[in-house]
Formats: structure tokens, sequence, C-alpha cells
């Protein structure tokens, strides 16, 4: 895709439709083997799914804001949810959407360098692409990016304005094709 051609835009901005995906994600997350005692919003994009699972499941939140990319701020709060883990605290990352894997794999790293119990330790997200390079062990919708070129435009985005989202769409043009 050129830098001046127009990504396709998917906005997913019905509420219903998200609060369908969420009780979805959250009955699969109750019913499973594997309980969690925390769950953690992944800022931006994961926090909004995350409280609603939250409140859903009856479990307490904690945040981590990843995507502002501020030097040791996420870094120094997953060094301490990495211990919780160690302790023996089940965490459950929640995000809205697995693309490329960057992030799961960023945060499972530097957990992992930080003692983390990875039994301890599930992905959950809304949708997830089948050529992630990371895993998402829970999800709602499933796409294979190869041949699913959207851009994805959730609730909570969808506020902003056209020039942002397709700015932020371009930011990363290998997921656009």
């Amino acid at each position: 895709m050129s830098q001046t051609a127009e990504p396709e835009l998917h906005y997913l901005e019905f509420y219903e439709d998200f609060l369908a995906k969420v009780r979805l994600l959250s009955r699969k997350i109750s019913g499973g083997d594997w309980q969690p005692e925390f769950i953690i919003g992944v800022g931006r994009g994961g926090l909004v799914p995350a409280v609603f699972i939250s409140h859903q499941l009856e479990l307490p939140m904690l945040s981590i804001d990843h995507s502002a990319k501020v030097p040791g701020f996420a870094d120094e709060l997953l060094r301490k949810v990495a211990g919780m883990s160690a302790e023996g605290r089940r965490l459950l990352f929640v995000d809205d959407i697995n693309d490329s894997g960057g992030t799961i794999e960023y945060i499972r790293n530097l957990l992992g360098n930080s003692g983390c119990e990875p039994d301890n330790l599930r992905f959950a997200v809304l949708i997830n692409n089948t050529r992630s390079k990371a895993v998402a062990e829970l999800y709602v919708d499933e796409i294979d990016r190869d041949q699913d070129k959207r851009w994805f435009v959730f609730p909570w985005e969808a506020v902003g304005t056209k020039d942002a989202i397709v700015d932020e769409a371009r930011s990363v043009p290998e997921r656009l094709g």
C-alpha cells in the first residue's frame, strides 16, 4: 500500500456488538480450566474491554499503559506484575487486537526476564490475527492478516478524527498490505 492510498477503515462502533463480544470473551474466560485472579488492561486499546470484563467476572483490574511508549513507565509496572505472578497470582492481560503480536511478545519477554511464572499468565483479545507472531490464548473473532487488510476502529477510537485514525493506520503499513 502506498503512503497516499486510503486504508480500509472498518468501524466497530455499535455498543451492542462490542458488549456481545465482551460477554462472549467473559464466558470463555469463566468457562475455562484456567481462572485469572486479576484482569490487566493493556493501554490504550485493551483498557475499555478490560474494565467490562473485570466487572463481568467480578475480578480486580490493573492497567498497564504500554502504548504511550514512555520510557520505563510500563516496564516498571510490568516488573511488579511479574512479581505477583511469581507469588502464584494468575494474571489475564486484555487487549483489543492481537495483530502483529508485538505488544504481547514485548510483555511476555519483559515478564519472563523479570521472574514471571509463565503458567500464571494468559492473554485475551477481541480480535486475533492467525498470522501473529504471539499467542493470545482467548479471543472472540479471528482474522488472517494476509487476507484481511481492514484497519479496525474500535468504539473508543471512533471518537477521534478520521485524519488521526488514518495516520495511525499508515504508521504500520505492513499490516495494511
